[in-house]
């Protein structure tokens, strides 16, 4: 089980850098932000955590004889997604450090100018504007970056988990083949 938790999420993990940096070099060095950041981010995600359900069907299909329970496809499931949300983290630490710079900043000039445009009062921008400082503050710590990072993907790959789980532990959907 060991063995395709790491190769399953070490593939996962190639899969969600490769997507991010796939888009920092369609998009220069900012990232899109907005739906269009947040679309691309996430399918990504979720082209690269479908090595969760490759990962538990092969584990059943091979080495559980075709069968396997909720539960251990669920820990099987966590663990490809445990190891993809490391190299997620990993890959967006070496974009920042290389490509990205001020990301904080971007995103902080981004939503002041989005509130501008949607029409708020000087009072709202006042506001909104110290809420980004904070924010820019709190960003450059890595002990309040790392884990932000690390749960803009990791929640998807618990959804991923749970969905492949109830589904592969049903041996008629995708039998094994002989």
């Amino acid at each position: 089980m060991w063995r395709n938790i790491l190769k399953y999420g070490v593939i996962a993990g190639l899969v969600v850098a490769a997507a991010m940096w796939g888009t920092l070099l369609a998009f220069g060095k900012q990232m899109p932000h907005g739906w269009l950041g947040m679309a691309l981010g996430y399918l990504g995600m979720l082209v690269a955590l479908s090595a969760v359900f490759v990962g538990i069907k092969h584990h059943r299909d091979v080495d559980r004889g075709g069968v396997i329970r909720f539960w251990p496809a669920f820990g099987l499931g966590l663990g490809i997604s445990l190891v993809a949300a490391v190299f997620y983290v990993l890959a967006w630490e070496l974009a920042q450090a290389t490509v990205v710079g001020d990301f904080a900043g971007h995103y902080a000039a981004a939503a002041i100018a989005q509130a501008k445009a949607g029409g708020a009062d000087a009072a709202e921008l006042a506001r909104l504007t110290a809420q980004m400082e904070a924010f820019k503050v709190q960003y450059a710590d890595p002990l309040f970056r790392l884990p932000m990072t690390f749960a803009e993907i990791f929640p998807v790959g618990v959804l991923v988990s749970l969905l492949s789980a109830a589904v592969l532990r049903n041996p008629r959907v995708l039998p094994a083949r002989g």
